[in-house]
């Protein structure tokens, strides 16, 4: 009964975490973080987000 119940709990904290990861209300918050490692340094900021739209076309 606990194993089950411990599965269940793990499962639905999974499709939670998957939901919020993966919403598009996110997408700015997390396109933000993936810019920190270049935050010190503002020419590879232009180059990263000319990659980016590169490959959104």
């Amino acid at each position: 009964m606990i194993r089950g119940l411990g599965t269940v709990v793990v499962m639905v904290a999974f499709i939670g975490l998957a939901l919020w990861v993966f919403s598009p209300r996110r997408k700015s918050e997390f396109d933000d973080a993936t810019m920190l490692p270049f935050a010190d340094d503002p020419e590879a900021i232009k180059r990263v987000e000319q990659a980016s739209r590169s490959n959104k076309e």
